[in-house]
């Protein structure tokens, strides 16, 4: 069993949020990795920095193009995985695109993932088609999205695909804009559950305590994106960023 269904087998519920690598430095991310272990994240998804970033909104597209004038490498946030992990059993994922994946080496990353303690990965924009095709992460856990639009056939193969747990897109669209959980979520939940018995994970849109309570209700884990990248943009000039972030995620993200 990896980690990441431990994980979600042994906590219930999960909280799942979301930080760009390097924004607003990679030190920090590092720390604010693990101040969101520390208040309640069972699995942190770490962007990696994209200049064609489709899935997502505004708000990471500009953490996303921040992070990018760093220069970081794929190297550098693997290594920050080794050392948050040497910290820390909290669940680690990479959330990425294709091109930057294809560029470092497929087979090479997984190697590296494996080496340092990442958990999975989730490519925004590899089809699990592609995946077959590539043969793309035979032993990482990769994670697929999926929408309330997919069809029934097409949620087969997304749950066949994924590993470690499945991703539930709450809305069409990108990320940043809110959400009503109950529109579609759980008919989507519902269909999906015809397929597979993985965790499903609700993203996109979900941003306040609220929230969560709500995806709670009928999925196993939620997704924070924008509303946390929005916070370390807010204050990622002020002293202890990681600690406010901490008190964020305790005081208004966690139900």
């Amino acid at each position: 069993m990896s980690r990441l269904s431990e994980i979600f087998r042994t906590s219930g519920k999960c909280f799942l949020p979301f930080v760009t690598a390097g924004h607003p430095t990679l030190a920090l991310t590092e720390e604010v990795v693990l101040a969101l272990a520390g208040s309640g994240a069972h699995i942190v998804e770490i962007g990696i920095p994209f200049s064609d970033p489709i899935a997502d909104g505004p708000i990471i597209q500009r953490s996303s193009f921040d992070a990018l004038r760093h220069g970081h490498s794929l190297d550098d946030y693997l290594e920050m995985v080794r050392r948050v992990r040497a910290k820390s059993d909290v669940g680690l994922i990479f959330m990425s695109y294709m091109n930057p994946l294809l560029g470092y080496g497929l087979e090479r990353l997984e190697e590296r993932a494996l080496e340092v303690g990442l958990d999975g990965i989730l490519v925004s924009d590899m089809t699990p088609e592609e995946k077959d095709r590539l043969g793309a992460f035979p032993r990482l856990d990769t994670i697929f999205l999926a929408a309330p639009t997919s069809s029934d056939e097409r949620l087969e193969k997304i749950a066949r695909a994924s590993r470690g747990f499945l991703y539930l897109v709450a809305r069409t669209g990108v990320t940043g804009r809110q959400t009503d959980v109950q529109e579609s979520v759980p008919a989507t939940i519902e269909r999906i559950r015809r397929f597979t018995d993985l965790p499903i994970a609700v993203g996109f849109g979900i941003t306040s305590a609220a929230d969560v309570e709500k995806v709670w209700k009928v999925a196993d884990g939620a997704v924070i994106g924008s509303g946390l990248v929005r916070f370390i943009e807010q204050h990622q000039g002020e002293p202890s960023l990681p600690e406010r972030v901490a008190r964020y995620v305790l005081n208004d993200l966690l139900p």
